[in-house]
């Protein structure tokens, strides 16, 4: 009997077969860019409209002493106090409309992804295509993945805001080694829990388009796969969240790669450069989006397949 297959072994399968299929990774790319572009000019325009009201140089920001890192925070802390009230006023309509957004049409992409995956055809083959699709369902659980996502990223705001508070702003000399230690330890620990707990939400929408059953009942069966179903998904999910942390950090030395060379180079150079590199990760990380998709339909196929049919 052959040893048992690991999620990262067939990882690498699946890399492959989703590279020599580029109009996945595009169909990922598509509408992030849909939902992203506009979301940003929009973001872009409010700046605009914010600093008219309240220049840089009436906050100070324009005056930032860069040689000194604690006169520079305080300066900083200062100038966007400034700013809060602008941008909470900005924040208070934005942030709905744009999640909104976002759960539509990640519902409609994810959908049609998940159909050239092949996870649209099972649950009813006579089915028409738009039916197959399964958009008002989608949107319900992108909207408990947009939930679950607040939820982390508000945590670790709280945590970022106590580690600060306890280690810089107190009296006396600011404990920047303690500082450091805990807001590093902290953002590691809440990128490796959203890698544990995100799955439930990730593997629902597959659930719900391989076995024809309605949002509520696809997350109530992500939580009882068993565990060795289970045990593959979370080991997916964590060497994404890993394979995701390299990019950003690839990223990060590509656009600084040139620095030493600016003089010779040039601004405008090095503006394109830092664009190329975050264009590079963006649909890197959407293209591993796609295999870890893939991975988990495969897995569905592996574990449920029979039993679903």
């Amino acid at each position: 009997m052959p040893p048992p297959l690991r999620g990262t072994q067939s990882l690498v399968g699946q890399m492959g077969w989703v590279f020599q299929r580029p109009w996945l990774t595009a169909i990922e790319v598509a509408w992030r860019c849909v939902f992203g572009v506009p979301f940003l000019l929009v973001c872009w325009r409010q700046v605009r409209q914010v600093l008219a009201v309240l220049p840089l140089d009436a906050s100070g920001l324009d005056a930032v002493d860069a040689q000194n890192p604690w006169v520079a925070a305080a300066q900083l802390d200062r100038g966007l106090a400034l700013y809060r009230p602008h941008v909470a006023a900005v924040l208070h309509w934005l942030l709905p409309i744009a999640a909104l957004a976002w759960v539509v049409f990640s519902a409609l992409g994810r959908s049609l992804l998940l159909q050239r995956l092949g996870a649209g055809r099972e649950a009813d083959p006579a089915a028409p295509g738009l039916y197959r699709l399964r958009i008002l369902p989608m949107i319900a659980l992108q909207a408990v993945w947009l939930a679950l996502w607040a939820a982390i990223f508000f945590s670790w705001l709280s945590s970022m805001r106590w580690t600060a508070t306890t280690h810089i702003a107190v009296a006396g000399e600011p404990d920047l080694v303690g500082f450091s230690f805990w807001a590093i330890f902290l953002s590691l620990g809440f990128f490796t829990a959203w890698a544990l707990v995100s799955w439930p939400a990730a593997i629902a929408p597959i659930l719900m388009q391989l076995e024809g059953c309605n949002p509520a009942q696809a997350l109530a069966r992500s939580l009882r796969l068993g565990k060795p179903f289970t045990g593959k998904l979370v080991e997916i999910n964590m060497v994404m969240g890993i394979v995701k942390l390299a990019l950003f950090v690839l990223a990060m030395v590509l656009s600084a790669a040139p620095l030493p060379f600016s003089d010779q180079l040039g601004t405008d150079t090095l503006h394109w450069i830092t664009g190329a590199a975050a264009i590079f990760y963006l649909v890197a990380s959407d293209y591993f989006q796609v295999v870890r998709l893939k991975g988990f339909v495969e897995f569905w196929k592996m574990f449920r397949g029979r039993q679903a049919s």
